[in-house]
Order: C-alpha cells, then structure tokens, then sequence
C-alpha cells in the first residue's frame, strides 16, 4: 500500500514538474535593440557602482500596452572591465521620470546577477549582459528600467551600451531615457545632454497577460506520462 502511494505521488510530482516547466517559459517583452560598434555614434553611459565612480544610473523606457506583464527578469547590456566574479546589481523599475524629476520607485532592489559576454566589443571593453531575477506584475503604461552593475571594490568601469535598434523588441520611446548621477552631477537629465542617446541595450523577460496555458502537446505529454505510472501500478499489483 505505501508502495502504491509512493508511485502516485511520484507520477503527481512529475506532473507537476513538467507543468511548471511549461508555466515557466518565459518571453522576451522588451528589448532596445543591439550595440552596433560599426555605427560612427556608437557608445555607452555610465551604469556602475565602483571605486572610480561612487553611482551612475541609466534609465531606458519601455511600454507595457495591452495586458500587464508578469516580468521575471530584468537586464543591461553593459561595456565593462569590472571583475565578473566581484559584480552584484541593484536594479529599479520607475514610472513617471521627466527631465529633472525621478518620477516614482514602482520596483527595486539588489541580487546576484547572471553575467555572460553578448559577443560585441568596443573601446577595449567587452560588452556583457547583466541579468536579475525578479517577480513582480506591471500594469499597462510607460516604464523605466535600470540594471546597474556593482563592484565597490574593483577600479574597472561600466557603461550602458546604446543601440539604434538592430532586433529591437517592443515598444520604446527614442529620446527620452534618462541619465542620473550625483557623482557626474546629473539629476535626471535626458541622456542625450550626455551625447547620442536614442535609447539603450536593455531588457524586460516575462509573459504578457495571465500565466501561460499549457500547450495541447505539452497536456497530452502530461497525461501520457500519469497514463503510464498507472498502467505500471495495476500491472504490479496483478503480479503480486
């Protein structure tokens, strides 16, 4: 009897599992497009937390329109020499930003990010994606996102790499992200006080509207797998 409860639970644990696999597919929802280092007004701004600078942010607009998003992630594209090994992030979402105002905090904090190379370089600098994990609902409207990397005790340096939108995803508004730093004397200034910048590589990771549905294949897998376990447990008991 307990052998018998054991199968059952394990073919209600692989159910499960695979339903949450399924569930948790995620999308991309936003993205500014890639950093062109072809391009004569390629560069980057200042996104970092290190020895050299004590604070920097980048905010790159996105719009939520539709349905609310579910975000699961958030990340930069960022020109660094900072110590990979070494580097957190704090991470902001904002609503309402305006030249000179920092608008509302919708959502922040910090964590561990995952950082991989994109495979683009410029400057003597190799260009990364800096990603968090997060899990919160953005109801339709105009946003602004900030992935900063953070190395307080490492002298490279970091900078948000702009784009003119090669595979752009999403809706963005050009000209009006925003730079603000207290160390560079920036408050909220549009980011192209600072030179060329139309937008920046950053992205939003989640699902639009509600939680996903499982796809007919995916449901038939589900239940040929629970099919299977039953058939084993009526065939055991037969044999015993």
């Amino acid at each position: 009897m307990v052998q018998g409860f054991t199968r059952s639970l394990s073919a209600a644990a692989f159910a499960a599992a695979l339903l949450a696999s399924v569930s948790a597919r995620a999308d991309l929802l936003y993205y500014g497009g890639d950093f062109d280092p072809t391009n004569p007004n390629a560069n980057g701004l200042a996104n970092e937390v290190d020895v050299l600078v004590s604070g920097a942010n980048v905010y790159d607009n996105f719009t939520v329109s539709g349905s609310s998003w579910n975000v699961t992630g958030l990340y930069s594209n960022d020109l660094m020499s900072l110590t990979i090994g070494d580097t957190s992030a704090n991470w902001e979402i904002r609503t309402g930003v305006s030249e000179g105002n920092g608008g509302s905090v919708v959502a922040s904090g910090s964590a561990t990010p995952t950082i991989t190379p994109t495979g683009r370089s410029a400057f003597g600098y190799t260009e990364y994606m800096v990603q968090v994990a997060v899990s919160l609902t953005l109801a339709p409207g105009t946003y602004w996102l900030d992935v900063q990397p953070v190395a307080p005790n490492d002298a490279g340096r970091s900078f948000n790499s702009n784009t003119f939108g090669l595979n752009a995803v999403g809706m963005h508004t050009v000209d009006d992200d925003f730079f603000n730093s207290a160390f560079f004397g920036a408050n909220f200034t549009n980011a192209n006080n600072e030179g060329v910048f139309g937008t920046f590589s950053d992205g939003v990771i989640g699902t639009a509207g509600a939680a996903p549905v499982p796809e007919p294949s995916s449901l038939a897998l589900m239940g040929a797998a629970l099919f299977g376990f039953a058939l084993r447990r009526r065939r055991k008991r037969h044999s015993e």
